[in-house]
């Protein structure tokens, strides 16, 4: 399974827009935090264009990846500018459903990028979807964490519901990795990681580390006190790292 930068860029702004539209349709973070989010994913997106076409172009399987990225920067654009347009309305103002459209296009774009990819196409496919909302839901995490500074009576029942949702996509992310041709045949010996299975054992520190960050931070943002939002902030931020090795490591050892 190929690891290319515009691939790895196309599931990160999916899947952080799409944990974006989980948080906005509560109607309860402030609108400078779509901003922020439509902001940092769609510059993403716009830069893994620029990486396909320039550094890795190929057939039209890549054409309907990039064709997605560009997708996905452009109804992001699309969300933050209806947003701003009716900032005077308030969360009120701006329909959660216009940030459904960007992971949508994604997910459309992940078709092409798994032929990209290699190997079994529904396998490479899976993998990718997983890997999308994976990425950028523990990225959206750490980031909404941040936004308590900016919005500190917000409740905590919007990061817990992220926190909640990497719980739930980690199974899936780890099973995929783990079918056939996957991670145990790191172990075995079948597929050689160049480092005498080390990266192999890198991945499963990566993989259980992340879960267990996630039950700490659960347990963290049971306490009172504010300074329990930014300790669970500062858990996410290795959560992010943990993340990114458990899927980014497993790609590089599984490329063709």
């Amino acid at each position: 399974m190929k690891l290319d930068g515009a691939t790895v860029l196309l599931q990160w702004s999916a899947g952080g827009l799409l944990f974006t539209w989980v948080t906005t349709r509560r109607r309860e973070v402030g609108l400078g935090y779509g901003w922020l989010m439509r902001s940092i994913f769609g510059v993403l997106a716009g830069l893994g264009v620029a990486v396909g076409r320039v550094f890795e172009p190929a057939g039209w399987d890549a054409v309907v990846r990039d064709a997605g990225l560009a997708a996905v920067a452009a109804s992001a654009g699309a969300a933050l500018a209806v947003s701003v347009a009716r900032r005077r309305d308030g969360i009120s103002g701006f329909p959660p459903a216009l940030d459904l459209v960007s992971p949508i296009a994604g997910a459309a774009g992940l078709i092409g990028a798994a032929e990209v990819a290699g190997g079994a196409y529904p396998l490479a496919l899976v993998r990718l979807l997983a890997g999308a909302a994976f990425l950028g839901v523990v990225t959206d995490a750490m980031l909404l964490g941040h936004w308590y500074l900016v919005q500190p009576g917000l409740r905590r029942d919007a990061v817990i519901e992220l926190n909640r949702w990497i719980a739930v996509v980690w199974p899936v992310e780890v099973a995929a990795l783990l079918w056939s041709p996957g991670m145990p045949q790191v172990f075995t010996g079948t597929i050689d990681d160049g480092w005498d299975g080390l990266l192999g054992w890198v991945w499963v520190v990566s993989a259980l580390t992340t879960i267990g960050l996630v039950v700490v931070v659960r347990l963290a943002l049971k306490e009172r006190y504010y300074s329990a939002v930014m300790s669970a902030t500062g858990l996410l931020y290795l959560a992010i790292l943990t993340g990114f090795g458990t899927d980014l490591v497993a790609r590089a050892v599984l490329a063709p």
